[in-house]
């Protein structure tokens, strides 16, 4: 006679502090070799090696976890004395059994040893940690999500899931309606003529330009702006390719004696991060020199939704279009400043012809976006309450972009001005440039001290030489935290410039 099966008994899920609470399954085997408490006692002590059971994390009581997993308390209890007596437990009065400082491994990170041979450890990812800063953060890239409209935010997810979803994927390059709305999207707030069949709905701007490097044969040569953005500089250097920098200055993308290259990525809008529009004359070299090479150009326009009484230049996208031999610009845009990064949302506009190529490394890479996001967007974006919050959201940044740069005007104005503030008339983000002898990493730091965090250039650039500028993120901090951030930001400049006086 076969016996049958063991079936691992659940925990029920009522809440607090049962067996549902811990972060690993608990399963005992009756018909095992192993007494019961013996089998409960492994299970916990390997979770408590692991780290999967942090140092200071209290066990349910002996009863409930009885309860839970269907056996005598005697059981549980012998085997809690016994992680006791060897220090993986510790008992605390009042409170119940808990992990013992110490007797959990640090992180979850594996161990070398557990890894193949050939298989080499990244570093990690360059993007900024994602840690809360006890203070005032200028970290850019941080929009005012919220200001959000929690009313239509809300109605557009409900309508999006009144009817269940669909049993398959959407279609690779987003679905039609939310295509159709992005497009209509970019005539109103960029002046950027788009056919939907064109555009593809993606999950950001990394995720679009991973997808654009795999179009390339393996070892391209990418011409990439020097100070530029470090992420997607690394999403290139992964797909294998070769990143050629090149300078910035005040009009953007230095152009003269470009070298030949399969690609261009550029951010000409607002240059990230000195801040800084490129200017229509180079904006025509660069397409020149993709017609001349060969070659294609992803134009990033990550917040080209704010400009500050600076009029708009045309996109490359649209310059592209308008001259011979077209079709060399792809556009890359995020709802991720505009609206929110939690929706992982954004659109790349292509030349016609590569479109069925990026589908089809969408398609292998994930299948697409999840349909379920697209269809609150689309709900969100046709009510109109996109735009309403475009406007509210420019409204506010201009009040941060004016309250920053007139805080820092004891630096800038003058003279013999200590800083110059590039980059102010467009985006979420500016640039104060130190005059010499001033140091970026020594004003940071002392900055950090009082409790005010700022960038610097020197993450951004390739080669050894950074200029000497902090970079300002202000998109999420209030009128105030932008006061006195940069009421401190004058004061340390001014304390180590008398310093550094001779």
């Amino acid at each position: 006679m076969v016996a049958p099966p063991t079936v691992p008994r659940l925990a029920k899920k009522t809440g607090p502090p049962l067996l549902a609470n811990l972060p690993l399954a608990l399963t005992l085997d009756r018909q095992g070799p192993d007494a019961l408490h013996l089998q409960l006692a492994a299970q916990l002590r390997a979770g408590v090696t692991s780290g999967t059971l942090a140092a200071g994390v209290v066990l349910p009581g002996s009863r409930a976890l009885a309860g839970a997993l269907g056996m005598t308390r005697g059981v549980v209890t012998l085997a809690l004395a016994e992680l006791a007596a060897e220090g993986v437990l510790d008992a605390v009065p009042g409170v119940g059994m808990r992990v013992a400082t110490g007797a959990a491994r640090p992180s979850n990170t594996p161990t070398a040893a557990a890894l193949p041979a050939w298989f080499v450890v990244p570093p990690p990812a360059p993007v900024d940690s994602g840690q809360r800063l006890e203070g005032i953060s200028f970290k850019p890239g941080v929009a005012a999500s919220h200001l959000l409209d929690g009313r239509a935010w809300r109605a557009a997810w409900q309508a999006a899931t009144r009817t269940p979803p669909g049993g398959d994927y959407g279609p690779a390059a987003g679905q039609w309606p939310l295509r159709v709305a992005l497009a209509a999207f970019l005539a109103r707030s960029r002046g950027l003529s788009v056919d939907p069949a064109r555009l593809m709905v993606t999950a950001g701007s990394l995720s679009a330009l991973g997808l654009i490097a795999g179009l390339l044969p393996r070892g391209s040569r990418i011409l990439f702006e020097n100070p530029g953005y470090r992420a997607a500089r690394q999403v290139l250097l992964d797909a294998g390719h070769t990143v050629v920098s090149v300078p910035v200055d005040d009009n953007g993308l230095i152009t003269d004696d470009l070298p030949p290259a399969r690609l261009a990525v550029v951010t000409p809008s607002h240059q990230y991060p000195l801040g800084v529009r490129m200017s229509v004359p180079r904006r025509l070299a660069l397409l020149e020199w993709a017609r001349q090479h060969d070659a294609l150009i992803v134009e990033d326009d990550y917040d080209g939704e704010f400009r500050y009484g600076a009029p708009p230049l045309p996109p490359l996208t649209a310059l592209d279009e308008e001259s011979a031999g077209g079709g060399r610009v792809l556009y890359l845009g995020t709802l991720s400043k505009v609206l929110t990064p939690a929706v992982r949302t954004g659109f790349l506009v292509t030349p016609p012809a590569l479109l069925p190529a990026l589908e089809r490394a969408r398609v292998l890479a994930d299948a697409g976006h999840n349909t379920v996001t697209q269809d609150a967007l689309t709900h969100f974006i046709l009510a109109g309450h996109l735009d309403r919050h475009v406007r509210r959201a420019r409204r506010w940044h201009g009040q941060q972009q004016a309250a920053l740069a007139s805080a820092l005007s004891p630096l800038t104005e003058g003279t013999q001005p200590l800083a110059h503030l590039g980059g102010i008339e467009a985006g979420l983000h500016a640039c104060l440039h130190l005059t010499p002898p001033l140091k970026a990493e020594a004003v940071a730091a002392a900055l950090a001290v009082r409790g005010v965090f700022v960038g610097t250039l020197r993450p951004f650039t390739a080669g050894e030489t950074a200029q000497q500028a902090l970079v300002l993120g202000y998109g999420g901090l209030t009128v105030a935290q932008i006061g006195a951030g940069a009421q401190a930001i004058v004061e340390v400049i001014h304390a180590q410039s008398s310093r550094l006086a001779p």
